[in-house]
């Protein structure tokens, strides 16, 4: 009998003496993982919104653009030549009316070469042709033109009896397979087809838009889909996105891409494509509950509005529609009343109005429903035709008939079914009650979780669901899980940069979610790993943008400076890259990785611009001063180009160069001698041939990798110059082995 303590007891004690020092270590270390992940996860996320800023930003001034062009159609006169220059890209449809559709588009006096290797086409089409032609497709061949016409057309006469909405059931049996974005990426399409089955009355897709642009397969996409939509059009429904757009495909690569695989028939297949954009349906239902749309709604969002929409008419959604003009007294009538109607709207639309006051220099800023309410009387418009409502029968009569442009009558579309378009098209979430214009992409609006509220209660639905835009997982579900973005191209801004995903519902409605990654490369990586690639890739486009705007950073850094000592602190220099650069990005957060130099606390701007990147211009070029100036807008400037190269021969001459320059010029309120140009243009012309081709023309802003140049100068010696000189520093231009097939 005791207080003694047993040898029991003892152990008991040993052990927790010993568990105590354990116990602390891997508190240390689980608070050390912590933290080293939740570092991770801000770099990416710093990463992400680079990435997204700067894709913003570039829609945003692609909408400027359009609005510029807009403004001259509208306001300029008919023999005016920067009219002239840009009204072919207006005038669609015009060699499309009557008995000149067919006679345009005809495919049969095209001849198939007997040393064709790739798939061939009977139709109608069978489902071993579709999926013979997924397989050619996996295997790197091509469609020869005459089927690619064939089948477009084909599924042209489908489009054009389809509704607006197409209404899809389940039932007790299967499931129905919803995609979102895929934007040329084969590779992502061939692995839902892989891991979900191919397209069957069995297994029926929803493809949710965005199918072209940005990727290098968007061809092979939209073949692939419309093959299966023209063998099962009760199981394969197609939604129409943003980019399914002639307008948006100049500025993302679509264009450019139809053109180097199919260089004879090219131009035929872009006005073929320009016509089935407009007749691609914008919605889809499932069970009545379930609404699948590409963008979004808005406050005014009516489903039955949009049922009877004539969409056929927006070739270009970027395009605003035409108001009656029957005489000067309704003329002003008209006008009084829609001014009035502006004033009691809720809310206005990014590219459907502006703020008031806009002098007339501002001219990418004013409002698109002011300016088409003031074109010139002689301005022709196209015929209504309700065509989605045609039955098989019917149809081959109407194939005659399709005018989408008539120089006797007056353009009858109403701007309240086209700002019904741009919204489906265009629009994107936020997470606080309300709608306001989309000023970050320049189109549509922001909704809030009131507006979800609303219209899936008006319309009896329980469930949205959406694209438009990339997510870190390829899905995220917002507003009370009411809203469901879902993106299916993985690796869209960079290898590692997101997941693609794809969703299953069954007859419950309930959402199954799967998530994919195309690349076997990223599968490979790490965390770390995949996060610093991702952030270097992201931080080298960003050291492109700071270069390109150098002169207007050094501008706001000097405010700043005032004594001129060539030094300012930290955050003046956060606050002036905002204020220049405008991409919202968290500037402090990211200093560490720009600026690596200080003195003091202070930044020495001139030397930073030295250290910053390593990238300089072509110094062979003349007129160095307005490189930077260039380099900024080479996407403003390569999509003018492709607008005034009608011929698509991927040529223009010194004086369509100088035409190029006034249009720019004159967005961009920038001033410039003819004879400026007219230096500017001998010095991009390389090989002195007279004229400037894609290659000389892209070459003009150029950034050069100073590190990156020197590691290809070592291993590329052997390359000639010509090709040396068309290395960009993120993105390898043109050369394509493979064969084109006119």
């Amino acid at each position: 009998m005791g207080c003694g303590v047993t040898k029991q007891n003892q152990k008991q004690i040993k052990k927790a003496s010993f568990s105590v020092p354990a116990m602390r270590a891997a508190l240390l270390i689980q608070r050390w993982y912590r933290q080293y992940v939740a570092r991770l996860e801000m770099r990416r996320r710093c990463t992400w919104n680079i990435f997204q800023s700067m894709e913003y930003a570039g829609e945003q001034n692609q909408i400027k653009l359009y609005k510029f062009f807009s403004y001259l159609m509208d306001h300029f006169t008919p023999a005016s030549s920067e009219r002239n220059l840009i009204a072919h890209i207006f005038r669609e449809n015009e060699v499309c009316r009557d008995a000149e559709w067919e006679r345009y588009f005809n495919y049969k006096n095209i001849e198939v070469p007997e040393f064709y290797s790739g798939p061939h086409l009977n139709f109608p089409l069978t489902a071993t042709n579709a999926t013979e032609l997924v397989e050619a497709f996996r295997t790197k061949q091509q469609l020869h033109s005459r089927y690619v016409l064939q089948l477009l057309v084909e599924t042209w006469k489908l489009l054009r009896i389809l509704p607006n909405i197409n209404h899809v059931s389940t039932c007790h049996s299967k499931e129905i397979t919803i995609c979102g974005d895929l934007h040329g990426h084969l590779e992502d399409l061939l692995l839902v087809f892989y891991k979900n089955g191919l397209p069957s009355m069995e297994t029926p897709y929803v493809f949710n838009g965005d199918f072209v642009d940005r990727g290098k397969n968007s061809m092979e996409i939209l073949l692939i889909l419309f093959a299966f939509l023209l063998v099962y059009p009760n199981d394969v429904h197609l939604n129409r996105g943003n980019h399914e757009d002639h307008i948006v495909n100049l500025r993302y690569g679509f264009t450019k891409e139809v053109l180097g695989k199919y260089r004879v028939h090219g131009k035929k297949i872009l006005k073929l494509l320009q016509k089935i954009y407009s007749w691609l349906p914008l919605a889809s239902v499932i069970d009545q509950k379930v609404l699948i749309l590409h963008g979004g709604i808005s406050d005014t969002t009516d489903l039955d509005i949009i049922a009877k929409v004539d969409r056929h008419r927006y070739v270009s959604t970027l395009r605003p529609p035409k108001q009656r003009k029957s005489s000067a007294k309704n003329k002003q009538s008209d006008q009084d009343s829609w001014d009035e109607d502006n004033m009691t709207r809720r809310r206005v639309r990014s590219m459907t109005y502006s703020s008031p006051g806009v002098s007339r220099p501002e001219v990418q800023r004013h409002s698109l429903q002011t300016l088409s309410s003031q074109v010139e009387e002689e301005l022709r418009e196209r015929r209504r035709r309700a065509g989605f409502s045609l039955s098989h029968g019917d149809l081959h009569n109407s194939l005659s008939s399709d005018s989408d442009s008539d120089p006797g009558e007056n353009l009858e579309t109403d701007a309240e079914d086209w700002k019904q378009v741009v919204d489906m098209l265009w629009s994107d979430p936020m997470p606080i009650d309300g709608c306001v214009p989309n000023e970050v992409r320049g189109g549509g609006c922001y909704w809030g979780p009131d507006i979800t509220r609303e219209v899936l209660e008006k319309h009896n639905l329980q469930l949205l669901i959406r694209s438009h835009e990339c997510k870190q997982e390829g899905y995220e579900f917002c507003h009370n899980r009411k809203v469901l973005t879902i993106f299916s191209a993985s690796n869209y801004y960079e290898v590692g940069s997101n997941r693609g995903a794809y969703i299953r519902l069954g007859p419950d409605l309930v959402p199954h979610l799967i998530q994919y990654q195309a690349s076997r490369s990223t599968r490979d990586l790490t965390l770390r790993q995949s996060v610093g690639r991702t952030e270097r890739s992201a931080l080298r486009a960003l050291r492109e943008q700071l270069f390109a705007h150098k002169s207007d950073l050094i501008s706001a850094f000097q405010e700043f400076d005032p004594e001129q000592t060539g030094l300012i602190s930290l955050n003046h220099w956060a606050t002036a890259m905002e204020s220049v650069l405008q991409l919202g990005l968290p500037w402090r957060m990211l200093r560490s990785q720009l600026v690596n130099h200080t003195q003091d606390g202070k930044l020495n701007y001139q030397s930073w611009f030295k250290e910053l990147a390593i990238m300089e211009p072509n110094t062979q070029l003349a007129h160095t001063n307005l490189l930077e100036t260039l380099y900024k807008h080479h996407s403003n400037l390569e999509t003018i180009f492709r607008i005034i190269d009608t011929d698509n021969s991927g040529l223009i001459s010194f004086e369509e160069f100088r035409q190029t320059w006034r249009l720019l010029s004159s967005h961009l309120q920038i001033d410039i001698s003819d004879e400026a140009i007219s230096d500017l243009a001998q010095s991009i012309d390389f090989n002195k041939d007279g004229s400037i081709d894609i290659n000389e023309f892209m070459e003009a802003f150029r950034l050069v990798d100073r590190t990156q140049q020197e590691r290809s100068n070592s291993t590329l010696s052997g390359v000639h110059p010509h090709l040396l000189q068309s290395e960009h520093p993120t993105k390898t231009l043109l050369v394509s082995a493979s064969p084109h097939f006119v």
